[in-house]
């Protein structure tokens, strides 16, 4: 007798909503972690029409989801995919912290803030560029 219930769960049409799904979980959970870390709110700032800000949160989100579509492509396992995809979201959060560090003649955050845009497209080059390199050594 076929185990209709394996099938199912198999079905592209299903692992695809399953993947989109939990990755849109991690994505908001990544990026109320994002909130926490600075010093300023991304949506209300994004709701003032913070350019800044939003290309540094768009950033964000370009660089989770990149990660999590390296994820998904190497993994076998939806636990396997969060696992990696959350490692990589961690290492974009360390590269934050050491963007702050490295530029010591202005805080980032505070220029986010006074919506410097130059500063936000930096760090939305940051986020999405090393979201490249983290994905692709996801093994």
């Amino acid at each position: 007798m076929v185990n209709v219930g394996i099938y199912f769960w198999r079905h592209p049409l299903i692992e695809t909503a399953g993947y989109f799904s939990v990755v849109v979980l991690c994505l908001v959970v990544a990026m109320a972690l994002f909130e926490v870390v600075t010093k300023y709110k991304n949506w209300d700032e994004i709701k003032k029409g913070n350019v800044a800000v939003a290309l540094a949160t768009g950033g964000k989100i370009l660089g989770i989801c990149n990660i999590f579509r390296y994820s998904i492509e190497r993994h076998n396992t939806f636990l396997e995919m969060i696992g990696w995809g959350l490692y990589g979201f961690v290492l974009l959060v360390i590269a934050y912290f050491l963007f702050e560090f490295f530029t010591p003649q202005f805080n980032v955050d505070k220029e986010l803030e006074a919506d410097n845009r130059s500063v936000g497209l930096i760090s939305f080059t940051i986020s999405l560029g090393l979201s490249f390199v983290i994905g692709a050594s996801i093994i």
